[in-house]
């Protein structure tokens, strides 16, 4: 039997914290522990195992929920998700600091909670630690068995839609938006391009322009200025011209 992902949530205010936990367990995921202060939080992580971790922004100690992404960030490998009453532009440009894996403004019903984690976990690749810098280069090596490595969610409307990594042709930036486009789809998402360029494989995904990444598979035709992706002309750098041209003559 799949053992189920094992959450722990961080809250201060021991209602919804109740709450949480309530929903989950219904949902079938399992809670390491429910705790309010940062110390407890980062004493669970040392001593048990948690695959995803629930977050509070404002905890009932001097560090805050941001203090505990910074401290998963720096010492463990999986995702957390924010989940607070804050959505005012400075606690989330604070909260983007420590890149969290998802953000859920309260109050919420237990569809949204169960999305938000699907959703971090799915895209959440993780690459296994060694000591071998050439074995780290190797990738989607997957610690976590509910992570997707040959697809990504993408939001449009009221759904999640998986894509298939080798489904994508090309990626726009868009101001502060990112256009995700497939064969016959365009998806905006909102994500710094540099950012969503970690999550794609490497060796298929790169940044040929300052606003565009792409497929290398799906290059048409390349010149001295541009790519030809499905009818699409795309601007590209030097730097990108030259290691495609090295790439083709290799």
């Amino acid at each position: 039997m799949e053992q189920p992902i094992r959450i722990l949530i961080v809250e201060d205010n021991v209602i919804i914290a109740d709450d949480m936990q309530s929903m989950l367990e219904e949902i079938g995921y399992a809670i390491v522990d429910n705790v309010i202060v940062y110390e407890q939080a980062v004493e669970v992580l040392k001593t048990k195992e948690v695959d995803l971790v629930l977050i509070d922004i404002i905890l009932a100690s001097d560090k805050t929920g941001i203090d505990l992404g910074k401290h998963i960030r720096d010492n463990y490998d999986i995702p957390f998700i924010f989940v607070t009453s804050n959505s005012d532009r400075a606690t989330v440009e604070n909260a983007k600091s420590v890149k969290p894996n998802g953000y859920l403004v309260k109050p919420f019903e237990q569809q949204d909670l169960y999305t938000a984690i699907e959703i971090a976990l799915s895209n959440f690749i993780s690459v296994a630690k060694t000591g071998n810098d050439a074995k780290v280069e190797e990738e989607d090596e997957v610690i976590s068995n509910t992570v997707l490595k040959d697809s990504i969610f993408v939001k449009k409307q009221h759904l999640y839609y998986r894509i298939q990594f080798e489904d994508i042709q090309y990626i726009k930036a868009d101001n502060v938006y990112l256009e995700v486009n497939t064969v016959d789809k365009k998806f905006l998402v909102r994500s710094p391009l540099k950012d969503y360029l970690e999550k794609l494989p490497r060796g298929k995904f790169y940044r040929a322009h300052k606003s565009y990444i792409v497929n290398v598979d799906h290059i048409e035709a390349i010149n001295s200025r541009d790519i030809l992706i499905n009818e699409t002309l795309i601007p590209i750098s030097k730097e990108f011209k030259d290691f495609i041209i090295s790439a083709m003559n290799s």
